[in-house]
């Protein structure tokens, strides 16, 4: 980026920053008809008490905000609407940093039961769940799209072996249930399977690009879906309502029409509404939309730029960076030119990384849960969107994909154990240490291959000096004789025949049935004293006894070059 790019940039976030809780919830323009047009607080006012209610958009990618803030304010004035059951598939908070999301429903007694599939960033719902004033579930990001699309055809259950002996299983977890104060639960065991459910959607509500005089709704130029799809037919089909809010309006076009105005209840008309995070939709960008040429290298400086001023994207030092190489050298031999992959937020973005700076992004198909496909995925505020995606679909779309065609995966993970098991949903023992499972769940049950990119331990201070690995402060290992929770069963991707890999600063780690194997270590690295002395978990050695030595070009990146195995 030149000058005057960071320049206009920095303006951009700026008025985004001392704007971004510019709001109007009365507003409703005269000339639109007052019976399916109304002000964010009249649509507020159709909610009642004791409904279920179900909102999209992940992440900053639309937000309902004014939704949010009309139903805290009219409950604020009236005490309603109240005792409502929340369904909200991706993460919709902002860890109490930025207002407008899910966050602004944290008055006592506006939801009192909240089922999410990430739940890491409602700060302030997770505060109520501690208090014992919210009961909190969560469930697989998948089956909760699963269920909406199921509720469109009067299904309210669903079988299936997703999250078998993990902690969603009630034989091995808690099922659903995540705070104490849980009396329903959602996900029960039947032999082989697991029983899913959801209550029946009485509100649906999205934000979406436009609508026209008419009521019809418009995707284009959308940054992502998610479940607008979804829950448009399950509250359709429940009789309930379904409420999108628009940032503009336009003319009426047949063959644009992504819901047609029969199926819409009411329409709340806010022009401040975002494509995405610090984005108007009234000033989209094009590179988030089907069928955009951005040019990449632009795409990517700008999208680094407003990361980094934000400090949203983790710096990442030499061995990270070395960590990045040898996870994305290891995706090359177990990947495949024309791969389907789906990359992790947190360091399997670095994966991504390196695979773009080598040129052969362009080689596989990346994708996201959110329903995006293809394109170059972005990062940070942007997560869940792409640079020039190919398609844009609903969440449950996508996870069929999963299930069906995945090659690929490229996740992070909290804890693993002697069996492989992998925890990533469960940071401590309070509400507000909780993370939820998201997309995971789904996404290691349909991938072929799974790369876990992870630290070998917390709070360890390592660094990379002549090629070597040297520890200056070990911290806790990561590594574990039995995780916290399990997100992830190892037991189950070896039933299942997938290949698992653990990437850390340490070394490389293979699940095999008899348990985890260190198979390349850094150099620099005492396997006796770094490694097996350090951790409770059980790791195998070479039959041989002989573990091969990371290159040295992986760790410094001196001479590193990716490009497939031929």
């Amino acid at each position: 980026m030149n000058l005057i790019d960071k320049i206009q940039m920095l303006k951009h976030i700026a008025i985004w920053r001392f704007t971004w809780n510019r709001r109007d919830i009365h507003f409703r323009p005269s000339h639109l008809n007052p019976e399916k047009f109304l002000s964010g607080y009249e649509a507020a006012q159709k909610f009642k008490d004791g409904q279920t209610v179900v909102s999209c958009g992940m992440a900053g990618h639309a937000r309902c905000s004014i939704f949010y803030w009309s139903v805290r304010d009219l409950f604020e004035a009236t005490n309603h609407p109240k005792d409502l059951t929340w369904i909200t598939v991706g993460a919709q908070g902002s860890r109490g940093r930025v207002p407008g999301t899910i966050e602004e429903l944290d008055l006592p007694g506006i939801i009192t039961t909240y089922i999410s599939g990430h739940i890491e960033t409602e700060k302030s719902l997770l505060k109520l769940a501690d208090k014992g004033l919210l009961e909190l579930h969560t469930m697989a990001q998948g089956m909760q799209s699963f269920l909406l699309e199921a509720q469109g055809k009067g299904i309210f259950e669903l079988e299936s072996d997703v999250g078998i002996d993990t902690f969603l299983d009630p034989r091995v977890g808690n099922g659903s249930a995540v705070s104490p104060n849980a009396k329903q639960q959602f996900i029960e065991a039947k032999g082989d399977k697991l029983v899913y459910r959801l209550p029946k959607i009485d509100v649906a509500i999205f934000n979406a690009p436009y609508a026209d005089k008419e009521g019809n709704i418009y995707f284009k130029n959308a940054s992502s879906l998610t479940e607008n799809y979804e829950v448009t037919e399950a509250a359709y089909a429940n009789g309930g309502l379904v409420m999108p809010c628009v940032g503009g309006i336009i003319e009426k076009n047949e063959a644009e029409i992504s819901i047609p105005a029969e199926k819409v209840s009411y329409i709340v008309y806010n022009p401040y509404n975002e494509q995405t995070g610090s984005i108007p939709m009234s000033r989209y960008w094009p590179m988030f939309t089907v069928g955009a040429k951005h040019d990449v290298n632009d795409a990517v400086e700008k999208l680094k730029f407003a990361n980094n001023v934000l400090k949203i994207t983790p710096v990442r030092g030499d061995v990270e960076n070395a960590m990045a190489r040898l996870a994305a050298d290891l995706f090359l031999k177990e990947s495949h030119k024309g791969a389907f992959v789906n990359i992790g937020v947190g360091l399997p973005e670095e994966v991504c990384r390196l695979l773009y700076e080598n040129g052969l992004h362009k080689d596989v198909t990346f994708s996201s849960e959110t329903g995006v496909y293809g394109g170059l995925p972005t990062m940070g505020i942007f997560f869940g969107g792409a640079i020039n995606p190919e398609r844009m679909e609903g969440s449950s779309w996508m996870f069929h994909q999963y299930e069906e065609n995945l090659d690929v995966t490229s996740l992070g993970f909290l804890q693993v154990d002697s069996e492989g098991n992998v925890n990533v949903s469960k940071r401590g023992p309070r509400m507000l240490d909780y993370v939820g499972p998201g997309g995971f769940p789904n996404i290691v049950h349909g991938a072929k291959t799974i790369l876990f990119i992870g630290s070998w331990a917390a709070h360890s201070k390592m660094a990379v000096s002549n090629g070597q690995l040297v520890i200056e402060n070990p911290g806790t290992p990561k590594f574990v004789e039995k995780v916290d929770q399990i997100t992830f069963s190892g037991k189950q991707a070896l039933k299942m025949g997938k290949k698992v890999y653990y990437i850390t600063n340490l070394g490389l780690f293979k699940l095999t049935e008899a348990g985890l194997q260190l198979v390349q270590v850094m150099p620099g690295i005492d396997i006796q004293k770094d490694i097996l002395d350090t951790t409770k978990a059980k790791i195998l050695l070479p039959e041989n006894g002989e573990v091969p030595i990371v290159k040295k070009s992986v760790v410094t990146g001196e001479g590193f070059e990716l490009k497939w195995d031929e």
